[in-house]
């Protein structure tokens, strides 16, 4: 296993603000994130720099631009992969506690997914791990019948007793919207395969890091799993939100599920979306963990403007 580690800048003070609340950071011990150069894990390194922790990163490359720009940070980066469970037991070790997310993204799919997180959850427990948050999704305690949400409900399963932990479910990922935003006919268009008048609950990946910060130093293991989001909007409202966020107007499509073809993930998933309710966030609960917890509105204000007349 491959480490670099850089000189972590000298903290200020042990007691971080965190959501409102003052909370004293006990340990010096890092904080180990896996996936850090992903989307989640790179938002929860931000929130825990942030918040001054130390932080371990775990990348399967410690060669690539990402975690070259982490290490220039002061962050600990490390060199592990979930293929390798031992490089996994060495991270975790002289930790004082981890952020873990699994993918179906590989060439194993969900049985892959179920794989890494076994090796994650067996890991910790033989470093003595002292607590973990595992970041799951919404509803995966329900038995959607997604099957990334089944895998992760099993990741689940594993962890449950096994290691001193949180669980975090989030809803939809606003980032994935940018996907849905097209040009159709030269006019803006928001494109997405459920009826236009369904809700469907979603929060920021920014947002995703912020929880899990907020949990990663607070340590609750008594602590309920919590589903998480910041906003509940329709299509049709998103393309209401597109259109005042770019500033021309904007129409919502409804796509048929056939539009996923051997997707069967993907087509199972809105099919879920489209019999609400789907997710059931605890929003004042994300609220407190989260750090000013952003609405679509607000998210949108944040994303360039890639949807210009040039581009149709």
């Amino acid at each position: 296993m491959t480490v670099r580690s850089l000189t972590t800048p000298s903290q200020p003070n042990t007691k971080t603000q965190i959501a409102g609340d003052f909370m004293t950071n006990t340990s010096k011990d890092p904080i180990v994130v896996i996936g850090a150069t992903g989307q989640q894990g790179s938002a929860t390194v931000d929130a825990l720099v942030d918040r001054g922790m130390a932080v371990r990163a775990l990348t399967r490359s410690v060669d690539s631009a990402a975690a070259r720009a982490l290490a220039g940070r002061g962050v600990e980066v490390v060199e592990a992969e979930l293929d390798a469970p031992d490089s996994i037991r060495r991270a975790f070790e002289g930790a004082g506690a981890a952020f873990a997310m699994t993918s179906l993204l590989g060439p194993r799919g969900v049985d892959g997914e179920v794989a890494h997180g076994k090796v994650i959850v067996e890991a910790a427990h033989a470093a003595q791990l002292p607590f973990l948050v595992y970041s799951s999704v919404g509803g995966a305690e329900r038995k959607s019948g997604v099957p990334h949400f089944e895998s992760k409900r099993r990741v689940e399963e594993f962890l449950i007793g096994a290691v001193p932990a949180n669980i975090i479910r989030p809803a939809f990922f606003m980032e994935n919207l940018l996907e849905m935003i097209d040009r159709k006919d030269g006019k803006l268009a928001f494109s997405m395969a459920m009826p236009g008048n369904v809700p469907l609950q979603m929060i920021s990946v920014r947002d995703i890091g912020s929880v899990a910060a907020t949990l990663l130093v607070r340590r609750d293991s008594a602590a309920a799993p919590v589903e998480i989001a910041g906003d509940e909007v329709s299509g049709e409202q998103i393309a209401n939100l597109v259109a005042q966020r770019f500033g021309e107007s904007a129409t919502f499509v409804e796509l048929p599920l056939d539009v996923f073809g051997d997707d069967d993930d993907g087509r199972a998933m809105f099919r879920w979306f489209s019999d609400p309710p789907s997710y059931r966030a605890d929003f004042a609960r994300t609220r407190d963990l989260g750090d000013d917890v952003e609405d679509l509105s607000r998210w949108l204000a944040r994303q360039p403007s890639p949807y210009s007349e040039a581009q149709s």
